[in-house]
């Protein structure tokens, strides 16, 4: 027993913490000690490494090649994927891929390399083992990329599971990007990264680590290429970065460094080189393609834990139509339950819901359900009862129901890793759409069990389905919110089959984008939370989930009536828009930060209505093609150093490029431009790029800037789609891509694509035809030509 558990312990119950204090300490002691019953001890451990290389057997794809201790099969997929596994590990089974895994390509080879090791040669891509089992991936010009040293493993003596790390070593210039969620920046600095799906237990900001929704996924830019490697483990681990020096010491260059250190699982990865369009691209072939959104679900979101009653969400919803605000989504958090138990409601405080959601849809106002995966444990919940009954939640070693502390009170979670429990869980949102909810958004996933010390989540003892291999908590841990997600996503499949299931969650693991999309969790109200909540869009869209957003405002505190407005700026431009805050915080309603910040608001809001349709467009393209709706300033130019290292502004699809405000008091802020000419979307006035400009940035907008020859798809003033054009530069074409979408059906929409040039000192617009044949056409809807002074 640790003393420091102790003091932890008397210091809950002594302080009152909330009424659930004394039985949050029950339930810490309660998971400690189903651990110490249910976990075997490490005890003594034998180091072991790969080897000399012994021989090679070629196969579709690459080969074996076995060495003295282990052996390395290595394929390259038709996508230009790569794979590798040690000691037997395939790439299935696997929760991050999509469907079947993808065929080898048969052009690639496994042939001899000098210094006795071998590699394997492909158009994208050729990949050298020597013969001590180190692994470098070099692009088809020799150039080198990574170079991953030989692993090294950790076996119990008496069996069990090997713990394993890995050694890296990139270019001097790389820069390291992704790993899930990260609130210090998209470019992940030198330090030590958790990969443990983690409920920080309140507010966090830039230096909290780790957060809801952790991936083995690093995306790493170099002036040579950028490529995407996926660790393929569930399990816990640590990723330790350090970046490279150029010309470091007596004149030598220091490699970039990444040291992976896993707790168990399989030493298995994914790398793919190329582009970030093009990695991103193959990483959604692997992983799967995002969800397409509704429409509404693009617009403007309206939460808070403590709405109430009926009544407070009709006086919020009449606030915004009185004040001609666009609005399309009311959330309700857990207060809507009765006494916080998932899948009821309090009917005192809501006692005609489906009669209040069919009242707001008459107005386009969608309601989202909040949806927590723990169970109250008491009979006579109709959830509890029906998942007893088919025997759905997580059990401990000895067979027992595991309980843990949740809003409810004491409660018991599905196992989503069975496949019987998601058909099941999927089935229960049939009652969700018939009390009028078009949306869910699941909180709470990571799971989240309340404990007064330790870890905030089940032992790590508790036992998993882990679809029919059996398993503990340790590997089921960071997919048990992919899997809900899964759950519910095919659960309304089946219930709304001419709709688009519309979810996101707060946690997640490697093909969350699948199911839907995430939000920033309780990002702490505050300037450096301002800069957090752009970081982690940023980074969860290179990790392939490009739907995304924060709780605009902080989730705590009450923000000063700068700080809101140039948050809601900022989210105005995100793909989830969603102000949101604990029940303890001040309001976050426009109008309730004076009117000078209304009307600034309403003109971010007006920006927004009128960019659905090009956010209906980037929906539609990141599906079809892996890219995020917003992306770094870098994406176009990654070889532009200057670029990898800007933060404090993103490009919005091919088209915008937006510059958030992200400091008090400021009324003009310096934007990196990449190369080619940019527009300010307000003034029309004109900078080159690549450089660094100033420009202004009061209080009643954000810089955005559009680039010379874009075609945006807007909504024009009769609510129509409309072309806004960019003049492109002299001597150079434009174009851009329109996907028409009337917001909710399954249908995928053809892609239009325009052309834009210049013609003396007009600007001509065509459609390009569908086929290789035909004649382009003028556009069918009407063009709105900008930039010409």
């Amino acid at each position: 027993m640790d003393g420091r558990d102790l003091v932890r312990s008397m210091s809950v119950v002594g302080s009152g913490r909330a009424a659930q204090g004394l039985r949050t300490v029950r339930a810490a002691w309660r998971r400690r000690r189903i651990d110490a019953a249910g976990l075997p001890p490490r005890g003594a451990e034998r180091a072991r490494v790969p080897g000399q290389v012994q021989g090679a057997e070629p196969g579709p794809g690459g080969g074996l090649i076995r060495f003295g201790r282990s052996e390395l099969r290595i394929t390259v997929a038709v996508n230009g994927a790569v794979f590798w596994g040690w000691d037997g590990a395939g790439p299935e089974p696997s929760y991050a891929l999509a469907g079947s895994c993808p065929e080898p390509d048969p052009r690639a080879m496994l042939e001899p390399d000098k210094d006795g090791g071998w590699r394997v040669v492909a158009e994208r891509v050729t990949v050298v083992v020597s013969r001590h089992g180190a692994v470098q991936v070099c692009t088809p010009g020799g150039v080198l990329l990574r170079r991953d040293l030989p692993p090294r493993w950790w076996e119990p003596v008496g069996g069990g599971t090997a713990r394993w790390m890995q050694r890296s070593q990139v270019a001097a210039d790389a820069r390291f990007f992704g790993l899930g969620g990260r609130a210090a920046g998209p470019r992940l600095r030198d330090g030590t990264y958790r990969l443990w799906n983690t409920d920080p237990g309140g507010a966090f900001g830039p230096g909290d680590d780790p957060l809801y929704l952790t991936m083995p996924v690093q995306l790493v830019v170099a002036d040579a290429a950028a490529h995407l490697v996926f660790h393929d483990t569930t399990w816990d681990g640590r990723v330790t970065l350090r970046e490279g020096e150029e010309g470091a010491g007596s004149g030598h260059d220091r490699a970039g460094r990444c040291e992976m250190r896993m707790e168990g699982g399989p030493l298995r990865c994914w790398v793919m080189v190329g582009t970030p369009a093009r990695v991103l691209h193959t990483w959604a072939s692997l992983t799967g393609a995002p969800a397409l959104p509704p429409e509404w679900a693009l617009g403007h979101h309206h939460a808070r834990w403590g709405f109430g009653s009926e009544q407070e969400v009709r006086r919020i919803v009449a606030g915004y139509q009185e004040r001609g605000l666009p609005l399309d989504a009311v959330h309700l958090d857990i207060d809507h339950y009765e006494g916080h138990q998932v899948f009821t409601v309090d009917q005192e405080r809501f006692p005609k819901l489906p009669a209040l959601a069919e009242e707001l849809r008459r107005d386009g106002i969608r309601l989202v359900s909040v949806v927590d995966p723990a169970v109250k444990a008491v009979p006579g919940n109709a959830v509890y009862d029906g998942g007893s009954a088919v025997d759905a939640f997580v059990r401990d070693a000895a067979g027992r129901s595991v309980r843990g502390e949740v809003w409810a009170g004491e409660s018991v979670f599905p196992d989503f890793t069975h496949a019987r429990v998601r058909k099941w869980w999927g089935g229960l949102y049939e009652e969700r759409l018939e009390q009028g909810f078009a949306g869910f958004w699941h909180d709470m996933n990571e799971p989240t069990s309340f404990n007064a010390f330790g870890e905030p989540t089940l032992p790590r003892s508790a036992r998993h389905a882990l679809e029919g291999r059996g398993g503990d908590h340790r590997e089921a841990h960071n997919v048990y919110a992919l899997c809900m997600a899964r759950a519910a996503y095919e659960g309304l499949r089946e219930l709304t089959p001419r709709e688009r299931p519309f979810l996101f969650s707060r946690s997640g693991w490697a093909g969350m984008q699948r199911y839907g999309g995430t939000w920033s969790g309780d990002v702490a109200t505050g300037w450096p939370g301002l800069r957090a909540s752009l970081s982690l869009v940023l980074g969860l869209g290179l990790c392939g989930v490009p739907y995304s957003g924060p709780d605009v405002g902080g989730f705590d505190g009450s923000p000063s009536p700068e700080l809101y407005l140039r948050w809601f700026q900022l989210g105005a431009y995100l793909p989830l828009f969603r102000t949101h805050a604990s029940l303890r915080a001040g309001r976050r309603e426009p109008w309730e930060f004076g009117p000078e910040v209304l009307e600034h608001a309403r003109v971010a809001l007006a920006g927004r209505r009128r960019l659905l349709p090009y956010f209906m467009t980037l929906a539609h393209l990141a599906r079809r093609t892996g890219a995020p709706y917003v992306r770094p300033v870098w994406w176009g130019s990654p070889e532009d150093r200057a670029l990898r290292d800007c933060e404090d502004a993103f490009l919005l699809g091919d088209c915008l490029l937006v510059a958030p405000v992200m400091d008090p008091g400021a009324d003009r802020r310096a934007v990196q431009l990449p190369r080619g000419r940019w527009y300010d979307t307000v003034t029309e006035q004109a900078y080159e790029g690549p450089a660094q400009v100033l420009v202004d940035a009061p209080l009643s907008r954000i810089p955005v800037l559009a680039r010379a020859g874009a075609v945006v798809p807007v909504r024009g003033e009769d609510g129509g789609l409309e072309l806004e054009v960019w003049a492109p530069a002299r001597g150079r074409t434009g174009g851009g891509l329109v996907v028409p979408d009337t917001g909710q059906g399954r249908d995928d929409p053809a892609i239009e694509r325009y052309t834009v040039r210049l013609q003396g000192t007009d600007v001509v617009v065509a459609r390009e035809p569908e086929g290789r044949e035909g004649c382009a056409a003028e556009p069918p809807y009407p063009v709105r030509v900008r930039g010409l002074g």
